[in-house]
């Protein structure tokens, strides 16, 4: 039988306690670190916020880009130029009758 030492103990047993710490290290984070299971929860809910963010961007931008189609000038729909003239230069006609309506909720405030 062969006796160790205790300098002799710690040598054979330093590797196995450096990858059980590493390997305890990773798997700490693989379930409480930003990106970890216990956080995929959030992680799910944030994507379907940006999602739904990304859809009302784009439908937005496709009306940006229709009503900008009716502005090109080789021919400019007449009814929204109209519109457009008259409400940012308050042009009214005499016979004319305005009817100032409530803004839209969450509408910017015209100015």
């Amino acid at each position: 039988m062969h006796a160790f030492g205790f300098s002799e103990l710690i040598r054979r047993a330093a590797l196995p306690a450096l990858c059980l710490a590493v390997g305890g290290y990773f798997l700490a984070h693989a379930f409480m670190g930003p990106s970890g299971i216990l956080a995929l929860e959030g992680i799910r809910a944030e994507r379907a916020r940006l999602e739904a963010e990304r859809a009302r961007l784009e439908a937005k931008r496709e009306a940006l880009s229709r009503q900008i189609g009716l502005l090109d000038p080789r021919g400019a729909d007449p009814d929204l130029a109209d519109e457009l003239v008259r409400r940012h230069l308050g042009v009214v006609r005499p016979d004319e009758l305005v009817l100032p309506l409530p803004p839209a909720p969450g509408a910017a405030p015209a100015g």
